[in-house]
């Protein structure tokens, strides 16, 4: 396990065996929070008794019958009533922490539980001695988990949380030792089966989700099998990921971060803004040293009478002078971003 899941299963057993009523622990999808149930109860000392539920899509009542079902202490009457379920499981209870025994309760997929049966739950955690809380309640589920617990209708539930963990996707290092340590679980001794590329393409797209490791990297390796190649290339990978991926993986968490989108921009909008400045140099007045508009005019009456000779001999009639207005010069952009004063126009 990663660090983090280790981490994980920590937060659990601590909860167990401490004095507390309910944990929580949430997770992406795929991020291994079943695995570390499964953990958990191998490592569970003798002394408990454990009632699971993983299929939490139950009313309050059939939350209550499950969880007697689980630790085999139904009630003799022929029809019990809620009360009933409750009353025999308080007994057992009881009974078992006079023996020195722990009794936990596991939900997984928790984010299914309706309300009601979130104040079920809550209820349970009333079954106490004066000293002592008589059944300890793990949930598992995901991150919508601790939204739903947010609410303001739920808030004596949310209070009652004595311990809390959510699990991180594997980095980049622990993706590399996973999948060597899953292929040396398999008997793999001869070295590398994944080329670097190939592990980098497995960070990237899977976003160090485990489940989408295990996926991308047995279609790989069947890849390989069926090219008859005795490591999986860059080439492979990519073809594997095409074959499981039918949409493009979720970006990572940094790129929806606010402040690397802004650390994007910024450059970009510097840029923009000194080549507005360079194109709007040869439109500014004379304060920059660009040449003045106000000798234009005479300027370009010179030229056309230079370019038209002979037209006077040849009894052609011309005017002496020809006006050309100058254009309307308008303000160059750059002015009203680096000029202090307002731009003056031409005479």
């Amino acid at each position: 396990m990663s660090e983090s899941h280790r981490e994980a299963l920590a937060h659990l057993l601590y909860g167990i065996n401490s004095d507390g009523c309910l944990v929580l622990l949430t997770g992406d999808v795929g991020i291994g929070k079943t695995t570390i149930c499964r953990c958990l109860l191998e490592q569970l000392p003798k002394t408990t008794d454990v009632a699971l539920v993983f299929n939490p899509k139950l009313s309050a009542e059939e939350l209550v019958r499950a969880i007697c079902e689980e630790l085999m202490i139904l009630p003799e009457l022929e029809n019990p009533s809620n009360k009933d379920y409750i009353d025999r499981l308080n007994r057992h209870l009881l009974d078992a922490h006079s023996k020195g025994r722990t009794t936990a309760l596991i939900i997984d997929e928790a984010q299914n539980l309706e309300p009601e049966v979130l104040e079920q739950l809550r209820l349970l955690t009333n079954l106490e001695t004066n000293t002592h809380k008589l059944l300890r309640i793990i949930l598992i589920g995901q991150p919508e988990l601790r939204d739903i617990l947010e609410h303001e209708k739920l808030s004596q539930v949310n209070q009652r949380i004595t311990s809390r963990y959510h699990i991180t996707a594997l980095q980049p290092d622990d993706i590399n030792n996973y999948i060597h340590h899953r292929l040396s679980v398999a008997g793999n001794e001869t070295g590398r089966l994944f080329s670097a590329k190939a592990i980098g393409y497995i960070v990237k797209y899977t976003n160090g989700i485990p489940r989408l490791i295990n996926l991308l990297c047995d279609r790989a390796l069947l890849g390989a099998y069926a090219e008859n190649s005795d490591h999986v290339d860059i080439r492979i990978i990519k073809r594997a990921g095409e074959e499981i991926f039918t949409e493009p993986p979720p970006r990572p968490a940094f790129f929806k971060n606010s402040f690397f989108r802004l650390s994007l921009l910024l450059p970009i909008a510097l840029c923009f803004v000194a080549f507005v400045y360079y194109i709007g140099i040869p439109f500014n007045t004379g304060k920059r040293g660009a040449t003045p508009l106000v000798n234009q005019t005479t300027h370009q009456e010179q030229t056309v009478q230079a370019a038209t000779p002979g037209k006077e001999e040849a009894g052609e009639s011309r005017p002496s002078r020809i006006n050309i207005t100058p254009p309307v010069r308008l303000p160059a952009l750059s002015e009203f971003i680096f000029n202090e004063e307002e731009p003056q126009a031409a005479e």
